[in-house]
Order: structure tokens, then C-alpha cells, then sequence
């Protein structure tokens, strides 16, 4: 038996001991559920055949996706899935009703239901395809239309999007969401693995005397697939930060002005 299969055996064994026969069983659905990442090549190799996890008496088959904390997990990482369900929104409907309400309601009821939904863990989105935020981007705009009360075909979707109702687009959301959790890392107000994945270049020995360390630059790590490995966050996230501007960078700038600048400079590259 791995450690992790330990792990995972002392924490079924832990719920079964410490919650309630209905909670356990809803625990153990939760736990019960995984999948095995890898590209689509090495899935295909599978036959349809997945693993199996053996806990104790229970056994647990790896499944094409699953859902972790409200996110559509997939085997092959494409989130497209995800994207799917997130993009089925409740646009119809608050199209139906747009005409009983006031612009204000209309932009609060679709911050609510679609615009919440589209920022919500959309940092696993980073260095994704533009075929797939193009998907988030379409529900995005459709959005800006009931608020505006325009049409599909209109012009100006741009100048309304950036200038009257300042929304960023999804790509740029996603940097905005890095940018700020990066931010949060270095200076403790994430957990310590968060932390840990973002390291200054001043605090590697044998870099300290690079521009780059007095620059407030971070560590990218070497990774080897550009599918999957620059799309983790100890990758993505250090190279979203090193593509500030200084100004950005400065260790004394606080959270509420880091987010206003930061959205000013995502704003200046339209």
C-alpha cells in the first residue's frame, strides 16, 4: 500500500468513526469519486479500461470527471466540460424579465446568476485555449446585452463591455484572478502551500545577485508540457506576476490599491 493510499484509508476509517451514518455515506460519495489526468493519446491506450482504487473493503473505479468544489474536473484537464456547465446560464430568463426592470436590477441579477458564475475558480482556466474561453466570453457578451438592453448584432459590444459597464474579458479575468492570488501569497493570506509555490528570485542563493531579484520577480519553475505544465498555478501564477509593471510589483502597495491598478493596467491593453 502507497502512502497515499494510507491517507486516504485513515481519513474513510476517521469518517466512519466521527459522523453520522447519513453524513458518512454523503462523505464517502465525495471521497469515493476520482479520475486519473493524462493527455487524450495516453487515455485512448485505455480501452475505456479505467483503474481501480482499492480502500480497504471499498473500491472506487477512476471516472471521466468528477465535481470538486463546484468545478468539473476531466480526465484530460480540457475543462470543456466545466466551461459547459458553467455557460448554461439563466440568460433566457432574465432576458424574459428584462423589460420589468430597471437597469441597476438588470446588472445586479446578471453579476448574480452569471457573472459570479464565470469568476468562480476560473483560475483553473489559465493558459487555456481561446476555443474554450471563447465559450465564457460569448455568455459574457449575451449578458452585456441584457443590461443594455441592445441587440445581438449591434455594434459597439467592445465600448460597452470595457467602457460603460467596465467588465474585463474572460482571459483577462482569469490574469486578474492569478494576479490577486499571487498577491495574497506573498504576503501570508493564503495557506502555506499556496505560499510555498510562489518563490522570490531574491530568496534563491544563487540568484540573488540578478536584476531580476531587485525587480520583485518570482521563480518560474521549468516544466515540460506547454499543454499541461505551464497551466499549473506554481507556473502560471509567477508568470502572470513577473508581466506586471514595477509599480505593481512593490511590496508596500496594499490589497485595495493592487486591485484597482491592477484592473487600470488590464483595462489599458484594449
Amino acid at each position: 500500500m502507497t502512502a497515499a493510499s494510507a491517507r486516504l484509508l485513515a481519513v474513510q476509517d476517521f469518517l466512519k468513526i466521527t459522523a453520522k451514518p447519513v453524513r458518512w455515506q454523503e462523505s464517502f460519495d465525495k471521497l469515493n469519486n476520482c479520475t486519473i489526468p493524462g493527455s487524450r493519446h495516453s487515455l485512448s491506450q485505455q480501452d475505456g479500461c479505467l483503474p481501480v482504487l482499492q480502500l480497504g473493503s471499498d473500491s472506487t473505479v477512476a471516472r471521466d470527471h468528477i465535481r470538486l468544489l463546484g468545478v468539473t474536473l476531466s480526465s484530460d484537464l480540457s475543462f470543456d466540460r466545466h466551461v459547459s456547465i458553467v455557460s448554461a446560464s439563466r440568460l433566457r430568463q432574465l432576458q424574459r424579465s428584462r423589460r420589468s426592470l430597471d437597469t441597476e436590477s438588470a446588472a445586479t441579477l446578471v453579476h448574480s446568476f452569471v457573472a459570479s458564475r464565470i469568476d468562480y475558480c476560473n483560475a483553473v482556466l489559465a493558459g487555456a485555449p481561446k476555443a474554450t474561453t471563447n465559450k465564457l466570453q460569448r455568455v459574457l457578451n449575451a449578458a452585456a446585452r441584457v443590461v443594455s438592453s441592445t441587440h445581438k448584432f449591434d455594434r459597439g459590444l467592445s465600448r460597452l463591455l470595457h467602457t460603460e459597464l467596465h467588465w474585463l474579458d474572460v482571459p483577462e479575468r482569469v490574469v486578474y484572478k492569478l494576479g490577486i492570488m499571487v498577491f495574497n501569497c506573498l504576503h501570508g493570506q493564503v495557506p502555506q502551500y499556496l505560499v510555498e509555490l510562489c518563490q522570490p528570485v531574491a530568496g534563491v542563493a544563487s540568484q540573488q545577485h540578478l536584476r531580476s531579484a531587485a525587480q520583485q520577480l518570482l521563480v518560474v519553475p521549468r516544466h515540460q508540457l506547454s499543454s499541461y505544465g505551464r497551466r499549473a498555478f506554481c507556473v502560471a501564477g509567477p508568470s502572470v506576476w513577473n508581466s506586471l509593471p514595477d509599480n505593481l510589483r512593490n511590496p508596500i502597495i496594499g490589497g485595495n490599491s493592487f486591485r484597482q491598478f491592477l484592473k487600470t493596467f488590464l483595462f489599458a491593453t484594449y
